[in-house]
């Protein structure tokens, strides 16, 4: 693509092409500065050839030119006619050559893409083709094996669901069975604690500790009575005693006012 675009870029055009271009201002200067070269024994050629083709003669003209000479005289001119001029990267035949050269790669790769996956695509082919035939040897074969599987599955299905239904079952009962073992650690250790306060001494060691004591404070209550008992007949005594002694001491005194 450089290569096709450098020689582009360089192509040199003929006076004619360049008045052909959509350009035409830059080919009217580059055909001025040419002009200057141009000798003037070819200018008046060019002059008198216009002026021989603008006027309208009636008779056929014969050239009276030398061919020899007319050949050597474009072979000197024509260096000088021809420019060289660069294309614009905007030119839309830059992009239709590009275009082109684009379509004829894509039409050499796809030629190369379109083999390698023409292969591909048999290979693929065959190779399904094998896996087909291979599955169904397979499948054939093992066909008595797949239908005792399948039953096996189904005794496998029914087995699980009537474990299940006697997994539920046995949950139940296992919890009733708890309850019971519960109520019957509670009988038990209720019997066990009655068995132990009948056969028990501790009771009874407890109670006759007790009535001793009861006896003991009893005593000492007595005696605390009695005691209190004997300070009261002291005290009754002592009272009475002075109460005789007060009748006695009076009546002793009375005679003694008697004689006055």
């Amino acid at each position: 693509m450089e290569e096709e675009t450098v020689v582009e870029d360089d192509a040199e055009l003929t006076l004619n092409k360049v008045e052909e271009s959509p350009f035409p201002g830059a080919g009217e200067e580059e055909f001025e500065e040419e002009e200057q070269i141009l000798d003037l024994e070819g200018l008046k050629r060019l002059n008198l050839s216009k002026n021989q083709e603008s006027s309208k003669p009636e008779e056929i003209l014969e050239s009276k030119t030398d061919a020899a000479d007319w050949r050597l005289e474009v072979e000197r001119v024509l260096p000088q006619l021809k420019v060289t001029i660069r294309t614009d990267n905007k030119d839309w035949r830059v992009h239709v050559e590009q275009m082109h050269s684009h379509k004829d790669g894509i039409e050499t790769s796809l030629i190369e893409t379109k083999t390698y996956l023409d292969k591909l695509h048999e290979e693929i082919t065959r190779t399904l083709e094998k896996i087909s035939s291979r599955e169904k040897y397979i499948n054939n074969q093992l066909e008595h094996l797949l239908g005792e599987f399948r039953g096996t599955q189904d005794n496998l299905a029914e087995t699980k669901e009537r474990y299940r239904q006697a997994s539920g079952g046995v949950t139940e009962r296992s919890r009733q069975l708890a309850d019971v073992t519960e109520e019957l650690e509670k009988v038990k250790q209720e019997m066990e604690d009655r068995g132990s306060s009948m056969t028990d001494g501790a009771p009874l060691v407890k109670i006759k500790q007790a009535n001793q004591q009861l006896k003991k404070e009893t005593t000492q209550m007595d005696i605390r009575i009695g005691v209190v008992e004997h300070i009261l007949l002291q005290a009754k005594l002592k009272d009475k005693a002075t109460q005789n002694k007060q009748v006695h001491t009076a009546a002793t005194e009375d005679p003694m006012d008697l004689k006055f």
